[in-house]
């Protein structure tokens, strides 16, 4: 299933006293090539989290026992595919802060046993 933004318009829920979600205007015209890029960026780890947090509000039961199947709406598919991607676009932020620190820390930590080090 590819996505295009062109039907996009599901995902947004709203009523008319909601102000308008310009993240989810700028999602919706982002072409599919952008949108698997962004997908492919994102690390192994983020993928994990993403996965479980989804299978925990869906429900998940192991595939060798049971022939799970799930039935939803819309709009609750929706909701759920906001909130993941929700989720990725707040963990991606959080790895690129802990990547961030943790290169700043480590040019202080050299810049300062230089210093010690004079």
């Amino acid at each position: 299933m590819a996505f295009n933004p062109e039907d996009a318009e599901f995902i947004g829920i709203s009523t008319d006293n909601d102000p308008p979600n310009e993240l989810l205007k700028y999602l919706q015209h982002q072409s599919p090539e952008v949108l698997t890029r962004v997908a492919q960026s994102v690390s192994g780890e983020i993928k994990q989290i993403i996965a479980q947090n989804v299978q925990g509000l869906v429900g998940v039961l192991p595939s060798d026992g049971f022939n799970v199947q799930v039935t939803t709406d819309r709009e609750n598919l929706a909701g759920l595919l906001a909130s993941a991607m929700m989720t990725g676009y707040f963990l991606r932020q959080m790895e690129q802060r802990m990547e961030l620190e943790h290169s700043i820390s480590g040019t202080f930590l050299e810049s300062h046993s230089s210093d010690l080090d004079s």
